[in-house]
């Protein structure tokens, strides 16, 4: 797995002028969405249309950042206590409640699949009816809270249906920065992910040596995050296997450091020898 990744020209003169100083960076949400294809663990991606001021035409999975809602506590809840979230996700019990509930609505928001069910036990099987698509849209363009929306359904928020897997800091010489947490779920039963138009423009579902080919190709673009969690995500062979590594992952921060070199900069991860030479 690469511990460097070269950066592109307009990031190394980024780099060159950074000053020191750092923007705080928004925490955000990130779900790989999971599924058993005939060749193996087949994970969702969409293309971000290349108008969009982050990680324009990039591949990515489904997220973004915290909505300030996401932490109401009304929330009807299932699965491990907001604590027990805490506790994983390295964050208060506020921020991890709100971490969680904005990986299920940018979930659904991205790809039209919803973790929620009318029960603790049960998942919403088929989200694809106009009148889903007009709440979507309202969650889409904030006019909607996702608390809100789950009570107009009496539905609850299936949090059991998550793993946390990692955590990624935007580098401190971006103008953009974000503290991610990446979860990881399965496909539920019934229900599609689908192309569904806005900040994307392509979806797919890869196998993530797939993906990783057509990257290493140039045929499609990624950021580090994503492709080092297609690595990872490629030694396994089912769903199962990722959320059973999952439950045994502890989650800290990644937070990748530039390195200026000969021929332009580059940023480093923890685990290679000279990342603790750049703090």
């Amino acid at each position: 797995m690469p511990r460097r990744w070269p950066l592109p020209e307009d990031l190394t003169n980024a780099v060159r002028q950074h000053d020191g100083t750092a923007v705080t960076a928004r925490d955000a949400a990130t779900v790989m969405l999971l599924r058993d294809g005939p060749r193996g663990v087949e994970v969702f991606l969409l293309r971000r249309v290349a108008t969009m001021a982050f990680a324009a035409g990039m591949y990515v999975f489904p997220g973004g950042r915290v909505d300030p809602r996401d932490a109401d506590p009304g929330l009807a809840w299932a699965g491990p206590s907001r604590d027990e979230w805490a506790a994983v996700l390295g964050a208060d019990a506020g921020l991890a409640a709100a971490l969680t509930c904005a990986a299920v609505r940018e979930t659904f928001e991205e790809s039209g699949v919803l973790l929620a069910g009318e029960h603790a036990d049960d998942v919403v099987a088929d989200t694809t009816g106009e009148d889903w698509e007009a709440d979507r849209a309202g969650l889409v363009d904030h006019s909607v809270a996702f608390a809100d929306f789950l009570r107009r359904r009496r539905l609850v928020l299936r949090t059991d249906l998550l793993r946390a897997w990692s955590r990624w800091i935007t580098p401190e010489f971006e103008p953009r920065r974000f503290d991610a947490r990446f979860f990881v779920a399965a496909l539920p039963e019934g229900q599609r992910a689908r192309d569904v138009g806005g900040e994307s423009d392509r979806v797919a579902w890869l196998r993530p040596a797939e993906a990783l080919g057509a990257f290493g190709r140039g045929e499609l673009r990624l950021l580090p995050p994503t492709a080092e969690t297609l690595y990872e995500l490629a030694d396994h062979r089912s769903v199962a296997s990722v959320l059973s590594a999952a439950a045994h992952r502890v989650v800290e921060p990644v937070l990748p450091r530039p390195r200026l070199v000969e021929d332009g900069a580059e940023l480093v991860l923890p685990g290679d020898a000279a990342y603790g030479d750049l703090s």
